[in-house]
């Protein structure tokens, strides 16, 4: 950069770092940084994007090397360093190790650890499938008013369900995560449970939108008898005014005209064209005219509809929703 006459500053040196880092060349930041760090005033972060860049690679021993390098050239260590040590640490197996660098981030620094200081626990927890462990995580941080984020929440409700664990499940989620305990419920076929925690959730303070009664809607539609329940849902939605994505009037027309239900699917279309909803009847339209075109061309080809040799858990993964 001096050669074309800009002068590059530490902004600059950080998001080279950042770049080396983040595609995998640890080695070659490292290098860049001995030999080009004598020329800028570095700080934490700098420190920070490379114990971070060992961490991804899981080389917790170098990370380790260089916050010990950081604190002996006198730059104070934040939250932010903390907490690449400690996901570098438990990406290694060290919890210990880790346990022992939050104790001294709050002892020795008087820094006060966050969300992203307990995110490395849990997610060591939930590797080793130790679910007492990762609860007991989950407490301390509610302890301290921090609040996991839904990838956090989703991932001990996922942990709770493969063990079986349904009531410890039921008791986690808060308001971001129902969508995942519905859906793993639904997949490990507690549909009563599903149901109780759909019964339960605006008495908590939260109101289900169009992501979370298309994990009904799919989840039930893909269930043998089934079906009928997942209409109900719909009918919900649509009467309440929450416009279906178009994904979910798909899979309930394809899973109706299947089982030779083409009334059921006249009175949702029915029920569409009626709503207050422009959007609504607007859905109803796309409904009614993919359904005509499914007819015409299983007529002409004598084919089964698209769709309608896949069978469950390929249904599943064509129609499943992002979390």
């Amino acid at each position: 950069m001096a050669g074309f006459g800009f002068q590059p500053t530490l902004a600059d040196f950080h998001s080279l770092l950042f770049a080396l880092c983040h595609n995998g060349l640890v080695n070659h930041a490292e290098v860049f940084f001995k030999e080009s760090g004598t020329h800028f005033d570095v700080s934490a972060k700098t420190y920070t994007i490379l114990i971070s860049g060992w961490a991804v690679v899981e080389k917790p021993e170098n990370a380790q090397k260089l916050f010990d390098e950081m604190v002996e050239r006198g730059v104070e260590p934040d939250v932010p360093a903390y907490n690449a040590l400690i996901d570098a640490l438990c990406r290694g197996g060290d919890i210990a190790r880790a346990q022992e660098h939050l104790k001294d981030m709050q002892q020795s620094r008087g820094l006060v650890p966050d969300a992203a200081t307990y995110g490395p626990f849990l997610r060591a927890a939930c590797a080793s499938k130790d679910a007492r462990d990762a609860l007991r995580v989950l407490d301390r941080m509610r302890m301290h008013d921090l609040t996991p984020n839904v990838f956090t929440y989703n991932a001990i409700i996922r942990l709770l369900c493969e063990l079986g664990e349904i009531e410890e499940a039921y008791s986690v989620p808060d308001r971001h995560s129902y969508n995942m305990l519905l859906k793993m419920l639904i997949g490990v076929g507690r549909i009563d449970k599903a149901v109780e925690v759909w019964d339960g959730m605006e008495t908590r303070g939260f109101h289900p939108g169009a992501a979370t009664y298309a994990v009904m809607i799919h989840g039930l539609s893909c269930k043998k008898g089934r079906l009928e329940e997942a209409c109900g849902y719909f009918v919900m939605m649509v009467d309440g005014g929450i416009p279906p994505y178009q994904a979910t009037c798909e899979v309930l027309r394809d899973r109706l005209t299947r089982h030779g239900l083409r009334d059921q699917l006249e009175v949702l279309i029915d029920r569409m064209r009626r709503s207050t909803s422009c959007t609504i009847q607007e859905m109803a339209s796309i409904m009614r005219s993919s359904k005509r075109a499914d007819e015409t061309r299983s007529a002409s080809s004598g084919q089964e509809l698209p769709g309608h040799d896949l069978d469950e858990n390929e249904w599943r993964g064509k129609w499943k929703l992002g979390d």
